[in-house]
């Protein structure tokens, strides 16, 4: 009876492992900052069409999920041929978009995430008085680009998959859904692991996000 038990419950931890990877994919773990990549002389600028690019988020919650955009202020890949050799990203953090909510919903949920709503500025992302993140180059490893990302004054570095191609004078950068920890960069609200947030309001510490970046020379 009690090897039984112990097949059994074996079997289910092997079960919840496998769902928990599979949920979370390129769970991304940050580190201390790394010195930017820097471009040879023959590397070519190719500047970011911040119209054509975006990146998308999502947030998850005991028994749902939020999920929008943000934009991307201004940006910069120096590529040798066709290969990334440094680059830098500066995103607007005042143009979170919600997109599974419409109306005063969607614009009470993105002031809240904005800090722009009455009590609520460090809550999230407090844009009033950090309104840019930054991503900076340290690297490109095969498929995998790393970097330093800089959110409300906080730098560490990260890694995720990304795809590189080109069109002409066009290049589309083209990350693999990646999750980063919040609260690696200061964001505790709701967090059930750092605050006494009631588990079943909790808000996961867990934020999944893919990038998709056109950029031209």
């Amino acid at each position: 009876m009690t090897r039984n038990f112990l097949k059994i419950t074996g079997i289910a931890s092997m079960m919840i492992f496998a769902v928990s990877c599979k949920e979370n994919p390129n769970e991304v773990d940050a580190t201390e900052a790394e010195t930017e990549a820097m471009a040879t002389e023959a590397a070519v600028t190719y500047t970011v069409d911040t119209a054509a690019s975006e990146i998308m988020w999502e947030g998850t919650k005991v028994g749902g999920a939020h999920t929008g955009t943000i934009d991307l202020k201004s940006g910069m890949v120096m590529v040798n041929g066709e290969t990334v050799e440094s680059g830098e990203f500066v995103v607007d953090m005042t143009s979170i978009t919600v997109t599974d909510l419409e109306g005063e919903s969607a614009m009470s949920l993105k002031a809240h995430l904005e800090g722009t709503a009455e009590g609520k500025a460090t809550d999230f992302f407090n844009t009033p008085e950090y309104p840019e993140a930054k991503f900076v180059v340290t690297g490109l490893n095969g498929n995998t680009l790393e970097g330093n990302l800089t959110l409300k004054d906080v730098t560490k570095n990260v890694s995720f998959p990304v795809s590189v191609s080109y069109d002409g004078d066009k290049m589309m950068l083209t990350s693999e859904e990646f999750t980063i920890d919040r609260t690696d960069w200061g964001i505790v609200y709701g967090s059930a692991s750092l605050t006494d947030t009631v588990k079943d309001k909790a808000i996961s510490d867990d934020m999944k996000l893919k990038v998709n970046l056109v950029a031209t020379k």
